[in-house]
């Protein structure tokens, strides 16, 4: 018996067939094979004059979806009824999640099989979990198809409803989504915090204090002053800079603080006050789910949601951990008795839990995956046996760790406070007169000082995992932080006293990790889908990364506004987890998903109807016009504009205009900076001379990426005149005459190379300064100055070991990943890193990686098969 299995993904059915018996054939779908369409070009011609033709969804008639198969697609439908021809079955054998399932149905759809047809599912690809899994046969599960179906369709009619209008109203290019126009709100809406923030001053001091009987010493901050608590950053009011409550705290002055700090250093007696430990007990975090992986990874080490969800589906079509995509921190039998035994052999019996420590599910939308994210098998593979490297290594080791920290002992920590009393009494202070007002009935000056210390009494689980911390051993170390033995009425000594100021800070931006937690916890999407929807933010320029927060930008901020004017439900959280909640019912088949998606489309408050009223309703210059949380704006006005933001200023008749640097962000406006780009709008730009060959003015000018120089005016004749950016690190005051006219000479000519007789040129780019001979170009280090690097230096730079660039294209592309000669042809496969992604280099051909493809993970067998695709 001839049995055909098909699974998402070329890596997963290499590592499947390692564990199938003789008689099973494996290929691959590479992910869904039909699809709503993506343009207008892969709609049926007799479809092309229906209404809804643009949706792809026949709103009249069910709401019935219209299925197509890419081109790019019919090549592997062709080959999969090929081998369904010479199969007795047909097993399909994709993710046991909603999308999973819903691949599956299509390709039972599509394929037709004439043969009997089984669904496989597992959480794991292991030797055990295949065997149990070709015995466990199941029906595809239409509820599971319902929801997957029913969620595509939901965010479909958002999209295509919502984004044309933004395309009408501001600017094309724009999108809108279910979930993705609630995280862009939740970015715009901490910005309009940062923004409206007003930061509080306050004063306190710092001691370093010692056991008069002891050599040790320890730190103490002032906590009050003559029995008032000393005011500190939750005191004051974020929207003002003031106290809340200014009667209820003391606020000390910089000069105050100074006053006292002298007046404790000249005549304080210092003594403990109280002394109080407790011990505490820590137990390990879960293991890991989709969610809690994201935000980990990006914390420890920077990875997106979707660099993470990349590396993790190439660790688990290798085989290496459970299914990726789950809400669960279930963990089965088997991976507790796994983890038990890898804490035992390499901790010692002392670091295992008395009992097997088990999680349950706290969310109560949880539907994807039964278990955790896990090291797969019964026994985990530890992750320096496993092979592997780089990312992959990372997030395998973040892993195991995690599982394994589950099943160990609690850290035992003990938690020392000791309250410390300084004290200056009558006639003892100089400077008595000057802080009359901080003393008491009897003349004293009495502060109190707290100090903390922790001791870890037994590291337990820290030994394996710590929260946030690449090392777990340097992180004992930071923990441990003891204080001296104290007790009451020890009397102290003080080394050191200095006043300290504060400033309170603003809400701090969202992050990849703190905007996935957000999410998760307010129930807006699912985490799942958390990876593509950070991205599709970024990539539609709603935000950008400054280190590892995501900063709105202005489009974002109009989009958003707009959006919350009208229509509020879309950026809604509550509303859109409410979605979450029904979908998940569809899901579990309590819920009609006909009745749900005409609710969401045409009921009372439907999508189509709000539109459709709205349009009309909406003016494109209102829409285009943003409001910030800026004081001192009155007769300016922000805008979006199809070249970028901009503002504007009506004086006397006329309206002066300028553009916002591309460089600027919103945060980074102020009144001030505003009314500066005006007026150098409207004193027109800086004339730095006359160039001397051609006698034209030289103008200093700013524009939507900031400052540049440029030769003669923009006329009919002349629409476009030479120009030349600042280089990286310059300002305008940097730039005289004699240095714009060397901007203006980029690119210059070196020279003639010694070997092709071509020339070679200097100049700079979108990525920087490059070096340019026969069509291909090279970048400068960062220590050469295109403005006066030579031709010796060019040829150093040009005989650098060249890796292949794209066609010629901007620079040299850097080697990701050798896979070593084609089977057949024996030409070198590399994977290099391009200006617009991993491609593959073979021989003279560069083939794009498929998108959101992990370039480490790639394998040889992927690359064949691509480059066999792409070269027929």
């Amino acid at each position: 018996m001839k049995s055909l299995v098909i699974v998402e993904s070329p890596t997963k059915a290499k590592t499947i067939k390692k564990y199938l018996p003789k008689g099973y054939v494996v290929d691959s779908s590479n992910g869904h094979i039909r699809d709503l369409p993506a343009s207008a070009k892969e709609v049926p011609a007799n479809i092309k004059k229906e209404k809804w033709a643009s949706l792809g969804i026949n709103t009249e008639n069910g709401y019935e979806p219209l299925y197509v198969v890419s081109t790019q697609k019919k090549k592997i439908v062709k080959k999969l009824k090929d081998l369904i021809k010479e199969a007795d079955e047909l097993i399909l054998a994709t993710d046991e999640d909603r999308e999973g399932e819903g691949i599956s149905w299509h390709l039972r759809e599509v394929l037709k099989p004439k043969v009997p047809v089984k669904r496989m599912v597992f959480h794991e690809i292991t030797e055990d979990a295949i065997k149990k899994a070709l015995t466990e046969f199941r029906e595809i599960d239409m509820n599971l198809v319902d929801a997957q179906e029913t969620r595509r369709i939901i965010d479909r009619l958002a999209g295509y409803t919502i984004s044309p209008l933004l395309w009408k109203k501001i600017a094309p290019g724009l999108s809108a989504g279910r979930v993705q126009s609630v995280a862009v709100k939740l970015i715009v809406d901490r910005e309009r915090e940062r923004m409206r923030f007003r930061s509080g001053t306050y004063c306190d001091l710092k001691a370093v204090l010692f056991p008069e009987s002891k050599n040790s010493q320890f730190e103490a901050e002032m906590s009050a002053l003559n029995g008032k608590r000393l005011a500190s950053g939750k005191d004051f009011d974020e929207n003002t800079g003031k106290l809340k409550k200014p009667d209820a705290v003391e606020l000390l002055s910089f000069g105050q603080a100074e006053m006292l700090k002298n007046q404790l250093l000249e005549n304080g007696v210092w003594r403990v006050l109280q002394v109080e430990t407790k011990e505490q007990k820590r137990s390990p975090a879960p293991p890991f789910t989709t969610s809690t992986l994201q935000q980990e990874a990006n914390r420890k080490f920077g990875f997106s949601a979707g660099d993470t969800m990349r590396v993790a589906q190439a660790l688990y079509e290798q085989g290496f951990i459970t299914y990726m995509r789950t809400d669960s921190t279930f963990l089965s039998n088997q991976a507790i008795t796994a983890a038990r035994k890898g804490v035992e052999s390499l901790y010692g019996p002392e670091y295992l839990s008395e009992k097997e420590r088990r999680y349950t599910t706290k969310s109560k939308a949880a539907q994807e995956a039964h278990e955790a994210i896990r090291p797969a098998g019964n026994q985990f593979q530890t992750p320096n046996d496993t092979g592997l490297s780089g990312r992959e290594l990372k997030l395998y080791d973040l892993i195991w760790k995690r599982t394994v920290a589950t099943q160990m002992a609690e850290a035992r920590i003990a938690f020392t406070n000791v309250l410390i009393e300084g004290i200056v009494t009558p006639g003892k202070t100089s400077a008595r007169q000057n802080i009359a007002d901080k003393t008491t009935d009897e003349g004293l000056i009495e502060t109190h000082f707290k100090a903390s210390g922790k001791r870890i009494l037994f590291p337990g689980y820290f030994r394996a995992y710590v929260e946030g911390s690449d090392d777990p051993e340097a992180q004992l170390e930071d923990q441990d932080k003891p204080l001296p033995a104290l007790k009451e009425q020890d009397t102290l000594g003080c080394k050191k006293l200095e006043a300290v100021t504060h400033e309170t800070k603003p809400p701090a931006r969202f992050t990849e990790a703190t905007l996935i937690k957000f999410l998760e916890k307010e129930g807006v999407g699912r985490p799942s889908t958390y990876a593509s929807i950070i991205g599709t933010i970024q990539d539609r320029k709603y935000a950008k990364k400054d280190g590892s927060a995501l900063v709105p930008t202005f489009t974002a901020f109009a989009v958003t506004e707009l959006l919350e004017t009208h229509f509020p439900d879309v950026v809604d959280t509550h509303f859109t987890s409410e979605m979450e909640n029904q979908l998940d019912e569809i899901a579990h088949g309590t819920y009609d998903r006909l009745s749900y998606i005409k609710s969401y489309f045409e009921g009372e408050k439907g999508l189509k109807e709000n539109v459709e009223k709205q349009e009309s309703q909406i003016d494109p210059a209102k829409a285009r016009r943003i409001n910030l949380p800026l004081e001192g704006l009155d007769g300016i006005e922000l805008f979006v504009g199809r070249f970028g933001p901009y503002v504007q200023m009506k004086k006397g008749e006329e309206v002066v205009s300028a553009s916002i640097p591309e460089s600027m962000e919103p945060s980074d406006l102020t009144a001030d900076k505003i009314k500066e780009l005006i007026e150098i709008s409207e004193e027109g730009p800086d004339i730095l001379g006359r160039h001397p060959e051609t006698g034209e003015n030289v103008y200093m000018l700013t524009g939507r990426y900031g400052p540049y120089v440029q030769l003669g005016e923009v006329t009919e004749s002349n629409k476009k005149p030479k120009r030349g950016s600042l280089l990286k690190g310059m300002t305008t005051e940097d730039v005289d005459l004699p240095m714009a006219l060397k901007l203006l000479s980029l690119p210059r000519t070196l020279g003639n190379h010694p070997e092709t007789g071509l020339e070679v040129k200097a100049g700079v780019g979108r990525f920087g300064p490059f070096i340019l001979h026969d069509g291909k170009f090279k970048s400068l280090g960062k220590d050469d100055n295109v403005l006066d690097v030579k031709l010796d230096r060019a040829l150093e730079v040009l005989a650098q070991q060249k890796t292949g660039g794209r066609g010629g294209g901007r620079g040299s592309a850097s080697v990701l990943k050798e896979l070593g000669p084609h089977p057949k042809t024996g030409d070198a496969i590399n994977i290099l890193d391009g200006r617009y992604g991993p491609y593959i280099k073979f021989g003279k051909k560069n083939i794009s990686l498929p998108k959101d493809t992990d370039a480490q993970s790639f394998s040889m067998e992927q690359a064949v098969e691509l480059i066999k695709q792409k070269t027929k």
